[in-house]
């Protein structure tokens, strides 16, 4: 993989569009507990599945977040090549993800047409910057195809958009209404016109910045249905970046299950110390090993004085 590439698309446009970035073997085992978190085309479109009605009316009903009922699912959060391309583009190899979500959509359920934005506001309480180690990226992550009628994201170029303030974040389509002071009502028609599919097969990942403008679009297929990830990571040291707590989720069952199977590298993206940390001794190492009894702790171990 041409993660150099990757970096500097990335930084000129603002994100990069990598097909087939994980190959398909690798996402197998997720896919294959997909039914673990959401309905199948036919269970919904037929009526058949009793989770059907939570996916109807809302276009983020159909967000599941980390740790997910799929221990497999929670793992493809952190894959190594995931944390390859994310560790690339933020020039740093301590970066930490501040959320993790999956999501189904289903042809007909709801609206997911979307205006043009930026996802800054629910992702730092700052505003987005493009100073080295001061950036976040967040990442989209198809499990399946996504052709244009499967509802793919757009997104703009940034040469497009670097001259637009912070405020306002939405452009909106002719119609929409300005309620808000983040909400621009004019149209925007030279945004619109300038955005580009993200459509790929199974594996495709989109890396882009908190501050690209992109939005997603209606699924058109009949009785279709699009299973994706979306990922955020941000350098371990930059903390106004912020969407999840992982400690207010870290006693349940798929936690702890996900724990259990994790490398040292996927849990420091979510805090744990690595090894060779001054947290790590005796003490903490006999507490975690009753909490997470399924943890190996030699790595941490090996380490310690």
């Amino acid at each position: 993989m041409d993660l150099d590439g990757a970096v500097q698309t990335w930084q000129s446009d603002g994100f990069v569009i990598l097909p087939g970035f994980i190959p398909t073997d690798e996402l197998k085992p997720a896919v294959d507990e997909l039914d673990l978190v959401f309905p199948s085309a036919d269970g919904f479109h037929n009526g058949t599945d009793p989770r059907r009605d939570r996916f109807v009316g809302d276009e983020f009903a159909g967000i599941d977040t980390l740790p997910f009922a799929s221990t497999e699912l929670s793992l493809l959060a952190v894959h190594h090549r995931v944390l390859d391309l994310a560790e690339a583009l933020l020039g740093d190899d301590d970066i930490h993800v501040y959320g993790a979500e999956a999501w189904a959509k289903y042809t007909g359920a709801c609206d997911y047409d979307q205006d043009m934005h930026r996802d800054y506001l629910g992702h730092t309480i700052l505003v987005p910057s493009t100073t080295p180690g001061c950036r976040q990226v967040e990442m989209f992550v198809f499990l399946d195809d996504v052709p244009e009628e499967l509802g793919p994201p757009h997104l703009v170029p940034r040469r497009h958009t670097a001259h637009l303030p912070a405020v306002p974040n939405w452009y909106l389509r002719p119609g929409g209404q300005k309620d808000s002071r983040f909400n621009d009502d004019s149209g925007s028609p030279d945004l619109y016109a300038a955005e580009v599919s993200g459509a790929g097969p199974a594996g495709t990942v989109i890396a882009f910045e908190t501050g690209t403008f992109h939005r997603g679009t209606q699924l058109t297929a009949p009785r279709g249905v699009r299973y994706s990830m979306q990922l955020c990571f941000r350098p371990a040291n930059l903390h106004w970046g912020q969407r999840v707590a992982w400690a207010e989720r870290s006693f349940s069952t798929p936690w702890v299950d996900f724990v259990g199977r994790a490398t040292p590298r996927q849990l420091q993206t979510f805090g744990f110390p690595p090894p060779g940390h001054d947290y790590w001794t005796a003490e903490t190492l006999a507490g975690t090993a009753q909490r997470y009894p399924m943890l190996d702790l030699t790595p941490w171990r090996v380490r310690t004085p």
